[in-house]
């Protein structure tokens, strides 16, 4: 009798240890995605991850950003990576192009316009048309091989016939909001930007929005990468960000939808 009470009291305390450790064994895993981003949608992306990990409280975002160019490098090297969304369809043309996205994810996100600032006291009134005469030392421009606002800046410039002679003029940025920065502090004159850019600063001022025929359309694609262990629920987000829902957090920041 003593035995099977012993044994009694045994099984008792194994399974409540077992359910100590495990309260609730069919609780899911929470799913991590790594998000590369172009560094122009920082502001916009944080508001959409608090958004979406409200409605998904099982899934945790992760953000890389950084020049396009730069999220491109690090993919092609095998950075764990489930979606990429990158200001220029370059980039993502090359990942393409090498096999490295995931059949038919690829689509258009975003639009933006490309601006000239100023910082917000300065007293010159410049243009895109006479940014090559004005009495400016140094203006501020994304590297043209690896960001694409410099890219686009690069053919505005060209289009103008006035590259060549503002180039002595020129300090190259690692990014977008780091051509932003050195406008809002004053190291620089003027800047090239995204109208987005400008519009969370409020210490510039935009003083010309660049022609839409001076360079190519500035598109942001999204695609998940073809390495992703989680395409499921890349795609979910994806989704997400081309929904009604989505779209009027990216319009509340200056974003509008592409045409196609």
């Amino acid at each position: 009798m003593k035995r099977k009470h012993f044994l009694a009291l045994t099984l008792a305390s194994f399974v409540t240890a077992c359910t100590s450790s495990n309260p609730n064994p069919k609780a899911p895993s929470k799913v991590t995605l790594t998000i590369s981003v172009a560094a122009s949608l920082q502001d916009v992306m944080k508001a959409v991850k608090n958004i979406y990990q409200l409605e998904n409280p099982n899934l945790e975002i992760i953000y890389n950003f950084g020049s396009s160019g730069s999220l491109q490098q690090q993919i092609e090297q095998g950075a764990p990576t489930d979606v990429f969304i990158s200001a220029a369809p370059k980039q993502m043309n090359v990942l393409e192009k090498r096999g490295l996205l995931l059949t038919q994810t690829r689509q258009n996100l975003l639009t933006n316009n490309l601006v000239l600032i100023t910082p917000k006291d300065s007293t010159t009134s410049v243009t895109f048309e006479t940014l090559s005469t004005a009495d400016l030392e140094k203006i501020a421009l994304g590297d043209p091989d690896s960001v694409p606002a410099g890219q686009y800046g690069k053919q505005v410039f060209n289009s103008l016939k006035a590259y060549d002679k503002l180039t002595p003029k020129l300090v190259y940025g690692k990014s977008v909001r780091q051509v932003l920065f050195y406008v809002e502090t004053g190291n620089v004159d003027a800047g090239i930007v995204y109208a987005t850019d400008a519009t969370i600063s409020s210490k510039v001022k935009v003083t010309d929005t660049a022609p839409e025929d001076s360079h190519s359309p500035i598109i942001y694609p999204i695609a998940v990468i073809k390495e992703s262990k989680k395409t499921e629920e890349s795609q979910k987000f994806i989704d997400f960000l081309l929904s009604e829902k989505g779209q009027s957090v990216f319009a509340d920041y200056g974003f509008t939808k592409p045409e196609n």
